[in-house]
């Protein structure tokens, strides 16, 4: 995570659930939270960025055990009081570098994360997640759909092809937020050569990537690694 990103959710770590009561979203909030409820039954997990626990709290109670990370503090105490089964353990943790454990894990999931990783840092990303588990774990990628009228427009694009956001605070401070939204196609080409069974779920405001990793496949800087920004 930058040291700007990291500001930012510091930042918002009061506000952070807010995303979470979007009236238009709840039918949607719903399903996505009985297909996690089991999505990861008697499995070791590693989560990444975990925020507040509000996806922790759904994985948590059907899992084998829990260690979910992320880079704010702030965020961290808010999901140890969320979650406080002793099989769910929340670390101060790095999402490039994530710590393998003295096992690998069975199973990974990161929601809303992938959205914030810049493009050339994609394949970075995937290979620090992928040398926690073994081979065949599960990976769940959960994230947002561009919808008109219901996500915070687009400010400004860079030369890579990354999308940023504008973001306001209830302090009045505005964030500079990079938010990306890759097409179905795009999250395909990001996992091609490095993952199996590769399912794509889409809701009306969310998406997920489902598959089983691969290990032994190499990863390489291929725009295979870099996805494209979906219409916004």
């Amino acid at each position: 995570m930058t040291v700007e990103l990291e500001d930012y959710y510091a930042a918002r770590a009061s506000e952070y659930d807010r995303i979470y009561a979007k009236p238009e979203r709840q039918d949607d909030l719903r399903a996505v939270e009985r297909w996690l409820a089991q999505a990861f039954a008697g499995k070791s997990v590693i989560e990444i960025a975990c925020g507040t626990g509000y996806w922790t709290q759904f994985i948590a109670p059907d899992s084998g055990s829990v260690l979910a990370l992320d880079a704010s503090h702030e965020v961290l105490a808010i999901a140890r009081s969320r979650v406080t089964a002793p099989h769910v353990s929340f670390v101060i943790g790095d999402a490039y570098r994530p710590p393998e454990g003295t096992a690998p894990f069975e199973s990974a999931f990161a929601g809303f994360w992938l959205s914030h990783v810049p493009k050339a840092r994609l394949g970075e990303f995937l290979e620090g997640l992928h040398r926690t588990l073994a081979p065949g774990a599960k990976v769940v990628l959960l994230d947002n759909l561009y919808v008109e009228g219901s996500s915070t427009p687009i400010s400004e694009e860079d030369a890579q092809g990354n999308t940023y956001q504008a973001r306001k605070l209830d302090d009045g401070s505005v964030h500079r937020v990079l938010k990306n939204f890759p097409s179905e196609h795009d999250l395909r080409e990001m996992v091609a050569g490095i993952a199996t069974d590769v399912v794509y779920r889409r809701w009306r405001y969310f998406w997920a990537l489902e598959y089983a990793c691969s290990r032994e496949a190499p990863f390489t800087d291929s725009p295979a690694a870099s996805p494209t920004t979906a219409a916004r």
